[in-house]
């Protein structure tokens, strides 16, 4: 029998490269937006794969819509990829923020209660859960003490997750998932500000990158990678929860000086600080422990921070001459 799929937030970065993943094992895969037939979902169409995908409009605010897609796509699993996914802008959206992470994910786990089927559950945590940890990479037990709107949104919906695996027996897992790259990031995030901007300036468009604190250092990977993380997590014969990192950490400073290196360019001729770019909070140092998910996965980041640089560059060069 084919497995079937429902996507939530297939628009974004992780539930397109997901989408891509599934379709290439053979699944049948729906996915969902706000509004369907309003959203381009552009990501679908930049790999090439929307129209083998079934798109259904659904609130996940709303839990009689949600129980509605779920009762029509009659999904073998469910990927919660959806809500407010910046960190930086859920200073400014903290409400909204914690409905579309917190009720979205707790309507999903209601509404699968629901249905009574055997639906296995896959909601996207994140490293922002753990807060500052010092210099120590984040595993699986260490404590949660989120510094970001969006990390205590995360961290109430891995909660829930937990507890209606406990409480109902459901097949439900979360994967906290740190930085991860690709060259469908929207430009809100400042690893494709970069990219655009460092092309920019060796195309001789721009003169400057204006960015805030370049000393934070983040644990980052390659998307396409970390999708498949997803996949596997529910492959796993028990439901558990995973990080999912390369384990190693660099700061934004080499993120900056790697995509210049990439043009021989000297960053420190092109970057100043713009104050008025700096979060009320933010992590100093982010870092995580995959040893868990490889050695019950059986998944490893082959990407680094250098990789990924290279990978966002060469893929953006290649989109804008084929323009």
């Amino acid at each position: 029998m084919t497995k079937k799929a429902l996507i939530c937030g297939i628009s974004g970065q992780d539930g397109a490269y997901l989408a891509q993943l599934l379709i290439q094992k053979g699944y049948q895969v729906a996915g969902t937006s706000r509004d369907a037939q309003m959203c381009s979902f552009r990501n679908l169409e930049l790999l090439g794969i929307k129209e083998q995908i079934q798109l259904e409009s659904m609130a996940l605010n709303d839990f009689r819509s949600v129980l509605q897609i779920l009762m029509k796509t009659e999904p073998d699993e469910v990927y919660n990829l959806a809500g407010q996914s910046s960190v930086g802008l859920s200073f400014d959206l903290p409400v909204e923020t914690l409905e579309s992470i917190a009720t979205g994910t707790l309507n999903l786990l209601e509404a699968i209660r629901f249905t009574h089927r055997p639906i296995k559950f896959y909601s996207a945590g994140s490293s922002e859960c753990f807060g500052d940890i010092g210099v120590e990479a984040a595993d699986e037990n260490t404590p949660f003490r989120p510094r970001s709107p969006y990390g205590v949104a995360k961290s109430t919906a891995f909660w829930q997750v937990a507890n209606y695996r406990e409480a109902y027996n459901i097949f439900a897992c979360s994967g906290i998932l740190f930085n991860h790259e690709s060259p469908l990031r929207p430009r809100r995030f400042v690893t494709q500000k970069i990219i655009d901007r460092v092309i920019d300036i060796a195309q001789e468009k721009e003169q400057l990158l204006s960015l805030g604190n370049i000393n934070i250092s983040r644990d980052w990977g390659w998307a396409p990678e970390y999708v498949e993380a997803m996949y596997l997590t529910l492959q796993h014969d028990r439901p558990e929860d995973f990080v999912i990192a390369t384990g190693v950490s660099y700061k934004l400073e080499d993120f900056v000086a790697c995509a210049f290196a990439y043009f021989d360019l000297d960053w420190q001729k092109y970057v100043r600080c713009d104050r008025t770019l700096l979060r009320p909070t933010d992590l100093a140092f982010s870092q995580g422990n995959p040893q868990k998910a490889k050695q019950i996965l059986g998944w490893e980041a082959q990407y680094k921070m250098p990789d990924v640089v290279r990978g966002m560059i060469e893929a953006k060069l290649q989109i804008s001459s084929a323009i």
